[in-house]
């Protein structure tokens, strides 16, 4: 039987592709544009997107387990929806859906009550999946490389509450040790979920402290102003994603997204080992950009 992966060329999704092509299991990937695109050696492209009914019915025929990752649009929530019913009717056995941390409290953030969303039809429609809900990456912050080595500024407003960031490796680990577990099930598995989130409750101020030891200058914290944030996004990206950052960074500010001991004991047992820490990851970071 198959695995099929969406979101197959982003930073997380390609490196599960690559996990899974290294061990050698049955790798479909669903992509628009095959023929631009550089898979491992075995992985099947299929032509198609989230949205074309026809396309995805044809990407399922065969499929055991589907990785089902949505990126951040206008329309996630239709895109998710319509795939995991079109894998219900395909006969897929499991599930692993990438979500969010605080899926079912950020309710004015757009892309967690989406995600949100996308879990209430897994649990009404009682269909075998893992969930994984990843808190923010620390791979979002190789974004500041200008801020921090030009003006010594850490600038993304997380506040000072704290939020238990979380290694892009440590999602990719979870998610192929899941589809793995299900895809060698013989029957499908009870339905699981999983926060991802790192052991360090970080805060603009200790993050700014933390660049500062790895940079070897002095880097201080932005401050929480939204409406900077907010402008500084929109020279980059949609006006709705801006936005969307926005409500997401209000309520890091607000109600922070720390991590309890007993998910990171889970996470811990999923892995066979700790998270990663952010200082790891900053300080190679700091290296890469000195080389």
């Amino acid at each position: 039987m198959t695995i099929l992966v969406t979101g197959s060329t982003g930073r997380i999704g390609a490196r599960v592709v690559e996990q899974l092509a290294r061990g050698r299991h049955a790798v479909r990937v669903l992509t628009r544009s095959p023929d631009k695109s550089a898979f491992p050696p075995g992985v099947l492209a299929v032509q198609g997107d989230l949205l074309d009914a026809d396309a995805m019915r044809a990407a399922l025929v065969g499929v055991k387990t589907l990785f089902l990752l949505v990126s951040n649009a206008p329309d996630e929530l239709t895109q998710a929806i319509n795939t995991l019913g079109l894998a219900r009717e395909a006969g897929v056995q499991g599930v692993v859906y990438l979500s969010v941390t605080r899926s079912g409290l950020y309710t004015d953030v757009s892309h967690f009550t989406a995600k949100h969303a996308v879990e209430r039809m897994i649990e009404q429609m009682d269909i075998p999946a893992t969930i994984l809900r990843p808190s923010y990456f620390f791979q979002n912050d190789v974004m500041q490389k200008d801020p921090l080595q030009r003006a010594g500024l850490y600038v993304s407003p997380v506040g000072e509450f704290g939020v238990s960031m979380v290694d892009v490796r440590d999602i990719v680990d979870a998610a192929v040790l899941e589809i793995l577990r299900r895809d060698g099930a013989d029957t499908p598995l009870p339905s699981v979920a999983y926060e991802l989130s790192g052991p360090d409750a970080l805060t603009g101020s200790s993050l700014a402290a933390l660049w500062s030891e790895v940079l070897g200058r002095e880097v201080r914290y932005a401050g929480n102003d939204l409406d900077a944030f907010e402008a500084n996004m929109k020279s980059r990206a949609p006006a709705w994603i801006a936005y969307d950052m926005r409500a997401m960074m209000a309520r890091y500010q607000r109600d922070g997204a720390v991590a309890t001991q007993e998910d990171l004991d889970r996470l811990t047992t999923l892995l066979g080992r700790a998270p990663r820490r952010y200082r790891d990851f900053a300080a190679e970071t700091a290296q890469s950009w000195q080389a």
